[in-house]
Order: C-alpha cells, then sequence, then structure tokens
C-alpha cells in the first residue's frame, strides 16, 4: 500500500471514530435530558366550616401519589367518573340530575420562595349545594399540567352540606411538597355520595376561570434565596 493510500485509510478510520463518539454523546445527552420520574407528595389542612373564616383546620392529611401523568388530555382522562363533566360556564353548574352542583369555587396561591411567579400552596375554597335539606359528601381534587391528563392530589373528609347554606363552604390548603414541575395546571373539584361512593357533579377552568392557569411548582423546586452576610473588619496603625 501507498504511503498516500495509507494516509487516506488512516483519515477515513479517525472520521468514523468521531462519527460514532459523537453519536454515544448525543444518545447519553439525550437520555440525560429525560425528566425524572418521581413520586408526588404534598400536605393538607381541611376546613369543614367557614371556610377561611375559620381559623381552626378540622384535620390534616398528608398525600403520596404516584408520578405524574402528562401523556393525554384533559378530554381523554375525565378523572374519576369517566363521564363528560357539566358545565355551564358560570357559578351554580349542576351535575345532570341536577340534584347536586357547585355554587362556586376559587383558588388563592401562595408560598412563592424564589419570587420566580410559580407558587407551592393551593388554597382552594368551594360551596357545594344540594336540593336536599342534608347530604353527606366527600370531595375529590385533581391537577392537570399544561391541559394533560388529571391527576388526583387530595381527597377531603367526609362532609355534610344543607341545601344552598352558604355557611357549609369546605377549605383545602395545601402545601405541594415533591414532584409537580414548574407550569401551568388547571384544578378540578369532583363530588360523590359519601354512602355508596356515586358521582354527584364536578366544577374545573370549564366552569370558572379561577381554576385555570395555576402557576404552580413543588417546594423542592421553589428554594428560599440563600442571604449572604459580608462582614468588612477595618484595621488601624498606630
Amino acid at each position: 500500500m501507498s504511503t498516500l493510500s495509507a494516509l487516506h485509510t488512516r483519515r477515513w478510520n479517525m472520521e468514523v471514530m468521531i462519527v460514532a463518539t459523537l453519536l454515544v454523546l448525543t444518545v447519553s445527552g439525550l437520555a440525560l435530558a429525560e425528566p425524572t420520574v418521581e413520586p408526588r407528595s404534598s400536605v393538607s389542612r381541611h376546613i369543614t366550616e367557614g371556610g377561611r373564616d375559620n381559623p381552626v383546620s378540622s384535620s390534616k392529611s398528608a398525600e403520596e401519589y404516584g408520578p405524574l401523568t402528562t401523556t393525554g388530555s384533559q378530554d381523554e382522562n375525565s378523572a374519576r367518573v369517566g363521564a363528560a363533566k357539566p358545565g355551564s360556564g358560570s357559578p351554580g353548574a349542576r351535575s345532570i340530575d341536577h340534584d347536586f352542583w357547585f355554587f362556586d369555587a376559587d383558588v388563592i396561591l401562595f408560598n412563592d420562595e424564589d419570587d420566580d411567579g410559580y407558587f407551592h400552596g393551593i388554597d382552594l375554597l368551594f360551596d357545594a349545594d344540594t336540593i336536599y335539606e342534608y347530604a353527606e359528601v366527600y370531595a375529590v381534587a385533581y391537577l392537570s399540567l399544561e391541559g394533560g391528563p388529571w391527576n388526583e392530589y387530595t381527597v377531603t373528609d367526609t362532609f355534610s352540606i344543607a341545601g344552598t347554606d352558604a355557611e357549609d363552604e369546605y377549605a383545602i390548603v395545601t402545601e405541594l411538597v415533591s414532584g409537580y414541575p414548574t407550569g401551568s395546571y388547571d384544578l378540578l373539584i369532583e363530588l360523590f355520595d359519601a354512602v355508596d361512593g356515586s358521582f354527584l357533579a364536578s366544577y374545573g377552568p370549564a366552569d370558572t376561570s379561577a381554576l385555570g392557569l395555576l402557576a404552580l411548582e413543588d417546594a423542592g423546586r421553589d428554594p428560599m434565596p440563600v442571604t449572604t452576610t459580608v462582614i468588612v473588619r477595618e484595621g488601624g496603625g498606630g
């Protein structure tokens, strides 16, 4: 083999090795870029009477769930009941049989330690009503990231509602601890019969804008800024 041919062969081999190395690094980079799969956790305070005006919480709960589901859409996964959500687009949206409905709901976000506009605290207040004088119910709350499927994040205690009495408002104050990536979330509430678990009514972003486009992240992604104190000592000569 001539010297020129040997040089061409060596150069070709080096180019092949470089391309192969780049492919390995690219694949490795893609693998490292995949989102981490982490379980979800949160803590909640439940206030069964008087809503936010009642400073005493009736109970506390710690929630543990699997990783946030993001593949799909809200329509493909209509939470627990798998039925079309009623929704009039205004307060007072009712269930199909009109026996139970949510009069209203609103959210106050809190705890933004790094001041980036995303919060890890959700103060949810809702008022469920019924045609009956008295009923025992419970509610399930869900979050949807960027229009993805509904993910249950907390369940209320069993509580009672009386007709259209405004004094039976229920408040859930939740702090997201882990497993909730930074983003825009929608919130959905579903009401169930405490006796047989049957679905009664739902209320979500289709019913009120207060439950849509919530800027959220978990506490692990919301670190408190570190304050550095600089001490300057001045010395003098004599």
